[in-house]
C-alpha cells in the first residue's frame, strides 16, 4: 500500500473517530460537539471532501463550524453555552470530588473560558 493511502485511511478512521465524539457531545450536555467537528473537518478535508461538505453543510452544526473556519469566530450564544457548561463542571467536580480537586476545574474554567470569551463573534 502506498504511503497516501495509509495516511487517507489514518485520517479517515480518526475522522469518524471525531464524528463519534461529536455525536455523543451533541447528546450529553458537558461535552462539546463543535470542536469535534472541526477536528473531524480536518481530518475529512484530507480523506474524503463529501464528508467534509457534509458536516459544513450541516443545518444545525455547518454554521458554527464555517464561522470558525472562516473566521476564528464562535457565536455570541456558543460562548454562553460553553462558560455555563464550563461553570456546571466545576460544580460538579465540587460536589462530587471535592477540593482540593475543584482547583482543577476553577483553572480549565478561567484559562478556557476566558480564550472562548475574547474571539470574535
Amino acid at each position: 500500500m502506498r504511503t497516501a493511502d495509509a495516511m487517507r485511511r489514518i485520517y479517515l478512521v480518526i475522522g469518524l473517530l471525531f464524528v463519534a465524539l461529536a455525536a455523543i457531545g451533541a447528546a450529553l450536555p458537558l461535552i462539546p460537539t463543535v470542536p469535534f467537528l472541526l477536528v473531524a473537518i480536518y481530518c475529512f478535508a484530507r480523506s474524503n471532501p463529501g464528508w467534509e461538505r457534509r458536516i459544513l453543510e450541516h443545518p444545525t452544526f455547518g454554521p458554527q463550524v464555517r464561522e470558525w473556519r472562516e473566521r476564528r469566530a464562535i457565536p455570541r450564544q456558543a460562548k454562553v453555552w460553553s462558560v455555563l457548561s464550563l461553570l456546571a463542571g466545576v460544580g460538579f467536580t465540587w460536589v462530587t470530588l471535592g477540593f482540593p480537586y475543584a482547583w482543577i476545574s476553577i483553572a480549565v474554567l478561567i484559562l478556557v473560558g476566558s480564550w472562548i470569551a475574547t474571539r470574535p463573534e
